[in-house]
């Protein structure tokens, strides 16, 4: 990710944040997928163990209790070579097919589908030695050397407690029965690897916390980052801003050829403007010539003045035509009779005979 100076005081953006998993930068934690699969593995033994040594030991019966013919050529060495390897993989297959998509899964929860086929590309300043000195020599580095140094004492003293638990059982195997001892140190090897891994499950969630919050904060962006990235999506803000002035002078220069034609202003009062026109022989029914809110709205009521175009407040009619009446289009039937009412009073007050009404409206 680039770096900019100053203090990175700003969200990153959504932007920030896909192009960094695009980059193949995302919150990930070794310690927890190897810890993860720790736990799953040491699970899956304890659950398929006993049938993977019942098989070792029902192949090794097979295999050595009855006389073994010797035979000189390749091709009985290959056809007990192969006999050998389906026999391992029926037993030892599906505890590995089961480790594999314990890997997959874990990686997933992590870090979802992430496909960065960029990370192939040779990188040459992974070979750069002031680089790589530096990243020894960093305060990540120091970090992470002080939390494998914890683990160990950590896990080092969960073994011992396990174990100093069961030693006066230990120190007595060598009265048992080869069977019976070999299970019992099996049980005590798969009960102490469970109590570590949990261990270091538990360790690797804390790890993983560090590194999505590390993460988060190395997204972080300064004010010029944020600034390079939002003229980098939007464009130059000086160039908008131009683009913006010229579209406001020209709906200003719209304005001032629209509104001196039109016959009545309606407001309501302060907010939103309309300006209609209205001629029976060229049109079926008024027009809207210009509408604005605001700013605009505030433009044509003052060229209406300039031009002595009376300016009535309807604030319900107002709503109507701004929301429902684009600048050009007529109005619509349901507003002939008030648009109507309005230019009765328009052409009273100037002294004019009335025009005809559109049809829907006599």
């Amino acid at each position: 990710m680039p770096e900019y100076g100053g203090e990175k005081s700003h969200e990153p953006t959504y932007h920030r944040r896909q192009k960094a998993r695009e980059e193949g930068h995302v919150a990930r934690s070794h310690d927890f997928s190897s810890a993860l699969l720790l736990v799953v593995g040491v699970v899956l033994l304890a659950l398929l163990g006993d049938g993977m040594v019942q098989w070792t030991v029902r192949f090794a019966q097979r295999l050595w209790g009855s006389a073994i013919e010797l035979q000189g050529d390749a091709a009985w060495a290959i056809q007990c070579w192969n006999g050998v390897c389906v026999e391992l993989a029926k037993a030892v297959l599906p505890f590995l097919g089961l480790m594999m998509a314990a890997g997959v899964l874990v990686h997933l929860i992590q870090t979802g589908l992430l496909f960065t086929p960029q990370k192939l590309a040779p990188d040459l300043e992974r070979i750069d030695p002031l680089q790589g000195m530096r990243r020894i020599f960093s305060f990540a580095n120091l970090l992470r050397i002080v939390f494998g140094v914890f683990k160990i004492v950590i896990i080092g003293a969960i073994a011992w407690a396990a174990l100093a638990a069961e030693w006066e059982t230990i120190l007595g195997l060598a009265g048992m029965e080869l069977l019976q001892g070999a299970g019992y140190m099996a049980q005590i090897i798969l009960s102490t690897t469970f109590k570590i891994a949990l261990a270091m499950l538990i360790l690797a969630i804390l790890d993983y916390g560090y590194q999505k919050w590390r993460y988060e904060q190395d997204l972080k962006m300064t004010t010029q980052e944020l600034r390079e990235e939002m003229r980098n999506l939007e464009g130059d803000p000086h160039v908008i801003a131009r683009r913006k002035a010229v579209q406001r002078q020209l709906a200003l220069q719209r304005l001032s050829s629209a509104v001196p034609k039109a016959d009545v202003v309606i407001t309501n009062p302060t907010e939103l403007a309309v300006a209609l026109r209205y001629d029976p022989e060229e049109m079926a029914a008024p027009i809207v010539t210009a509408k604005g809110a605001g700013v605009i709205a505030e433009r044509i009521r003052r060229l209406a003045r300039e031009h002595d175009i009376p300016v009535v407040e309807r604030k319900e009619l107002a709503r109507a035509l701004y929301r429902e009446v684009e600048v050009g289009q007529p109005i619509p039937e349901d507003k002939y009779a008030a648009v109507a009412e309005v230019l009765a009073y328009v052409y009273q007050l100037k002294g004019k005979p009335l025009p005809t009404p559109p049809s829907q409206a006599a």
